[in-house]
């Protein structure tokens, strides 16, 4: 994030790079960072004759270089983006000749996604010494939420924990996602809102009473009424809740009791650090922690694993999504 601010500031004051050569797993910055350099380096009259937009599936390194190497009309630039480049991961190297003598008076910006240049490579070399690599590493799911808030807080909105922690569960860790439907919220709430988990299920989609976040507070809580109300809930709409994510989910909150059962340092900062949650969801695995022996919770992750395989089809044919969903909290509170 602040090497985005940094790469941002440069630009509003001039100092522009030939070369913006934009990679790695996490796509929304990339977006971000391309969308901002073609809509603010040349004016609107500027660009009509010194903007140019390519594919990397439809053109080569050699049309890049070409296009690149020509020189502005009526203007002190020209900006060249080619996107989705990583379709030219083969021949990338070809660009090493540019990169290392570009045309002064074109920015090249390069969106390169879910892959990364090998930094031992001249070509790399060559692009940072006359350019910026930017990498956008995907965010862990652990940080995620501070990252909704930060977004949300430039805006004038703030957010539940709760709330933001049912945007991750649902949409993971794509931020271009969760963006989306950040928007979408923006347009429907007036600025200086608070977005609550009742936002979340009006607008987008996902209950606030029968979501996994729920099932597993009720696994934790013992509550068996209220995680059989919820499995029954689950199963009368298979396509909202597929079973092979509620194993998943539920299989990876036993597997974060195994690993808190197995902490010598308890301090809740710690805690949350190592199991890569929210700290407001803490209260829930202190509870569960008292409710599940280390011993209990192993044979959980055990039995899991088998109904796993199950929603999976595999020697399971004639268990329905509710059968499978019973057998998992039958072991789980037997």
């Amino acid at each position: 994030m602040d090497e985005v601010i940094k790469i941002v500031n440069d630009i509003k004051s001039g100092n522009i790079k030939p070369i913006y050569f934009l990679m790695g797993e996490e796509p929304y910055y990339i977006d971000k960072l391309s969308d901002y350099i073609e809509e603010n380096i040349l004016s609107e009259d500027e660009k009509g004759f010194n903007q140019t937009v390519m594919y990397g599936r439809d053109v080569s390194v050699e049309d890049i270089v070409s296009t690149s190497k020509r020189y502005p009309m009526m203007a002190e630039r020209q900006v060249v983006i080619v996107k989705e480049a990583q379709d030219l991961t083969k021949t990338i190297d070809r660009l090493e000749s540019y990169a290392e003598n570009p045309m002064p008076s074109t920015v090249l910006v390069l969106c390169y996604k879910y892959k990364t240049l090998d930094k031992r490579k001249k070509v790399t070399k060559m692009i940072a010494k006359s350019g910026v690599i930017f990498e956008s590493k995907k965010l862990y799911e652990n940080q995620v939420g501070d990252w909704i808030k930060r977004v949300l807080a430039g805006k004038k909105y703030a957010i539940e924990p709760k709330a933001s922690a049912m945007l991750v569960e649902f949409l993971g860790t794509d931020l271009s996602k969760i963006n989306n439907e950040l928007e979408k919220l923006q347009i429907i709430l007036p600025k200086g809102s608070t977005i609550s988990p009742k936002d979340i299920e009006e607008n987008i989609g996902f209950s606030k009473d029968f979501n996994v976040f729920e099932l597993r507070k009720a696994i934790g809580e013992r509550n068996q009424l209220r995680a059989y109300t919820i499995a029954e809930n689950f199963a009368n709409n298979p396509k909202d809740n597929p079973m092979v994510v509620t194993t998943s989910l539920v299989f990876g909150f036993f597997v974060q009791l195994l690993k808190y059962h197995g902490l010598k340092d308890k301090n809740p900062k710690n805690v949350a650090s190592v199991l890569g949650v929210n700290p407001f969801f803490l209260k829930e695995y202190d509870v569960a922690l008292k409710n599940y022996p280390m011993r209990k919770v192993s044979q959980v992750v055990a039995s899991l694993r088998e109904i796993d395989v199950k929603s999976k089809g595999v020697g399971a044919n004639a268990l329905s999504n509710a059968d499978l969903l019973k057998e998992m909290l039958y072991h789980i509170f037997n």
